[in-house]
């Protein structure tokens, strides 16, 4: 009964444009399957689970859900009133490359005294910013294409006891290992910055990422390339085709689950995390977007600057205008900001351009067919919940285009050789986490648009991160401090 509900719910999957159809053959896998695993996101935006035997999944489950204890996930609710339901999306159905006989389900959270969807649920404020950009008749389709970075280490140790505190990290292809006495030291390592893209053996995570790639796919995500990236130590890119932003938030969960999990089938660790090298790029997970209508691409334009349509620049205005407070959503750690500082290509400064990487929006120009035409985000990072970030984004951007919000004249000059009047008049994102998540408290009007985000989710945003990530890294002495100030 559980594969016959499973097989006809894909059945009625959108076609492949819509929704990614999973490459495996689910009738024949499913006569296999004795497992369901049920996949959530907390509200910091890492993936939850609890298992379930296949037998219990069938019409009345699917319908009223699964019972777990909201008290003991991060930002959802107190020990007093507990009780949670998920609700299983059967559309979200993939086969887990990693746990024996088990199919994998998303879902949302629904409490089950007043039945109604839980606020808090990240997935569920993306399917509101997806309804209100439909309801607002500016679009019905708004494309995500997110450049998750990441690296993959040979070894992490870390510690913070009142009396210590350290990390070390090491990869075998760390430049900071080409003296190193080891059997294996071939020399192949990548400089400080040049890991863009040799060929193997310097780059040694070919095969690992093209394992990653056909996990991917058999999970029914579309893969347009894979890289290395900048850095040394195992800096790597993996680019999947754009979907809508629902489904696309879907996917990025599953890249992150597939990418650490077959690194540590290797041995390996894989980390998203913006900034865990000092002195080379960090992680930054560059957005790309665009908004459609009737099968027409809204952001297309063929006499519009690098061909983009005045819907496009106000939506670019209203990223632009909202940035600061944006960032405490899309860039949501106080580890971000040791990225988004000037230089290694950090895009800092609030301005757009076509090809210029050191501008928060850019636009590619590789293409000239109007299906291509989008903007890339790039301030954000892969640390971020992504249904929230896709959501804040895309309220943002809806709140560009119905204030016509402006953008400004573009800069297609390089920004690093300004005079220092010139860089006067150029806006930054914020430098800290503080300022960032002081910024979202003092404007979060258009997130509360179409209840797509709710004053009670924004609030306990803001003291989650201030209380739990904020003041203990404030609260603790910083390894570089005894260098400076020991001996004063």
């Amino acid at each position: 009964m559980s594969s016959e509900i499973i097989l006809e719910a894909i059945k009625q999957m959108p076609k492949k444009n819509e929704i990614q159809d999973t490459l495996f053959d689910f009738k024949k896998n499913l006569e296999k399957i004795n497992m369901a695993d049920l996949k959530f996101t907390d509200m910091p935006g890492m993936w939850q689970h609890f298992s379930v035997p296949i037998s219990q999944v069938d019409e009345n489950s699917l319908k009223n859900g699964f019972g777990f204890d909201g008290s003991s996930i991060r930002g959802f609710k107190d020990i007093h009133e507990s009780d949670m339901l998920l609700i299983a999306d059967i559309k979200s159905a993939f086969i887990d490359p990693f746990s024996d006989a088990t199919i994998s389900l998303i879902g949302n959270v629904k409490d089950p005294e007043t039945d109604e969807w839980f606020t808090r649920d990240p997935r569920y404020v993306a399917q509101k910013a997806e309804s209100y950009m439909r309801t607002s008749g500016i679009a019905d389709k708004a494309y995500f294409g997110p450049e998750a970075e990441f690296f993959i280490f040979d070894s992490i140790r870390y510690e913070q006891k009142e009396n210590l505190g350290y990390y070390y990290i090491d990869s075998k292809e760390g430049s900071w290992n080409t003296g190193k006495d080891e059997a294996t030291n071939t020399g192949y390592k990548p400089r400080f910055k040049e890991g863009y893209f040799p060929v193997p053996p310097s780059d040694s995570l070919q095969n690992i990422r093209n394992e990653i790639v056909l996990a991917m796919e058999k999970c029914g995500i579309n893969v347009e390339c894979h890289h290395h990236e900048v850095s040394t130590a195992g800096q790597c890119e993996i680019d999947m085709m754009y979907a809508p932003l629902v489904r696309m938030a879907d996917q990025l969960m599953m890249y992150k689950y597939i990418v650490r999990n077959i690194a540590l089938k290797y041995g390996k660790t894989a980390t998203f995390m913006p900034k865990p090298l000092f002195n080379d790029n960090g992680s930054g997970m560059h957005v790309h977007q665009s908004l459609w209508k009737d099968g027409k691409n809204l952001f297309y334009d063929k006499d519009g600057y690098a061909l983009l349509s005045e819907t496009a620049l106000h939506y670019i205005g209203g990223l632009l205008h909202h940035a600061p407070a944006l960032c405490g959503i899309i860039a949501p750690t106080t580890n971000s900001y040791k990225r988004l500082v000037p230089g290694f290509e950090a895009p800092v400064n609030l301005v757009y351009s076509k090809r210029n990487r050191s501008a928060a929006v850019r636009i590619p120009i590789y293409s000239k067919s109007d299906k291509s035409k989008r903007i890339e985000f790039r301030t954000p990072d892969p640390a971020c919940n992504v249904y929230l970030a896709f959501s804040a984004i895309l309220m943002a951007g809806i709140d560009g285009i119905k204030r016509k919000i402006e953008p400004g004249a573009p800069l297609d000059k390089d920004i690093y050789n300004l005079s220092k009047e010139e860089l006067k008049k150029i806006k930054s994102v914020p430098a800290s986490l503080p300022e960032a998540i002081d910024s979202l408290e003092n404007d979060h009007d258009f997130l509360l648009q179409g209840d797509v985000f709710t004053k009670d989710l924004i609030e306990t945003w803001i003291e989650y991160k201030r209380k739990k990530e904020i003041d203990p890294v404030r609260l603790r002495p910083h390894p570089w401090e005894y260098h400076l100030y020991y001996d004063v």
